[in-house]
């Protein structure tokens, strides 16, 4: 889709739901969840959140998620089952209700990161050991690793603590076969996308998962899987030639929009923050439809003639 097309639309975009019909309504950073008896209604709308607050509105952001996670549901339903009912809605996906494991199951397949709980930020401290796997000496950053690895944390409303799957087990927290289980289906679910993601042209370098136990107590992949929010993608055509130059990957970057709001304002303190600059939010809206179309191999489609909430309403009735 061209600049243009982007730029007609700029106000068109979901900024919150208010469904009455749908159970008890929970507010993500992303999207609306309306939480019934035996299914839960999943929007995802076009707030764009960072530094804890939404800090603009980007265009199509909703559907491109949304769509690009009901991707990755369908080519990995052969290793686990997921949580998918139906789509009635471009933004909206009807799902089944599981009980959330309290675990977040992380997949790096490669040594990078700057911030504090990276796997690059451990190792250049001196960290070896992860506890469930040890890394050898004179790793470069941004290096393959010989093989993924699985590196869970805890959830929290305060900050997310990084736990082997012995801790998992010794504190309680799932049990042994359990916590097996997650260790080898996200390691399978994290091959099955670096594998197609390369037949794109991209490098899955990391992500992370969700489960959770059906209404039979069956594990089951929940929330989203494997888009640009949850994951890191690189550019595999360049790769080699970065890591040799010591250069930094070509990515699916969206941290031009914090570092505008870094120096333009305090986004952590200011009460109110200035508006993101319509250029930065349409190369942004730009930037989700290329990875989209890039991951699926199909052109984005998007219902220009009707307003995306009256969309989904209708959809939704």
């Amino acid at each position: 889709m061209n600049i243009e097309k982007i730029k007609e639309h700029i106000d068109d975009v979901l900024i919150e739901t208010n469904f009455i019909n749908l159970g008890e309504k929970k507010v993500g950073k992303v999207r609306d969840i309306y939480i019934g008896d035996k299914t839960i209604t999943l929007v995802s709308t076009d707030r764009h959140s960072s530094f804890d607050r939404i800090i603009a509105y980007i265009p199509f952001k909703g559907e491109v998620l949304n769509q690009i996670s009901l991707f990755w549901f369908e080519n990995t339903k052969d290793i686990i089952q997921n949580h998918v009912l139906s789509t009635p809605d471009a933004n909206v996906l009807k799902a089944r209700k599981c009980s959330p494991l309290p675990i977040e199951c992380v997949m790096r397949g490669y040594i990078t990161g700057v911030t504090g709980t990276s796997l690059w930020s451990h190792y250049k401290d001196g960290k070896r050991d992860f506890g469930n796997f040890t890394l050898p000496d004179n790793m470069k950053k941004n290096q393959k690793l010989v093989e993924p690895v699985f590196t869970p944390t805890t959830k929290s409303d305060e900050h997310d603590r990084p736990i082997t799957p012995k801790e998992i087990v010794s504190e309680g927290i799932l049990s042994e076969d359990l916590t097996k289980e997650i260790e080898r289906v996200s390691k399978a679910l994290f091959a099955r996308g670096q594998k197609i993601a390369l037949s794109h042209g991209l490098i899955l370098v990391d992500t992370k998962y969700e489960f959770g136990l059906d209404e039979n107590g069956k594990l089951t992949l929940i929330d989203e899987i494997h888009t640009p929010d949850s994951s890191r993608y690189w550019k595999a055509g360049t790769y080699q030639e970065k890591f040799d130059k010591e250069e930094e990957p070509e990515y699916f970057d969206k941290e031009f929009l914090r570092l505008w709001f870094k120096d333009n304002c305090d986004p952590y303190n200011d009460k109110i923050l200035p508006k993101a600059p319509e250029d930065l939010v349409v190369e942004l809206s730009r930037r989700y439809i290329e990875i989209y179309e890039t991951i699926t191999g199909k052109p984005f489609l998007h219902d220009f003639d009707t307003k995306i909430i009256d969309r989904i309403t209708k959809n939704l009735a």
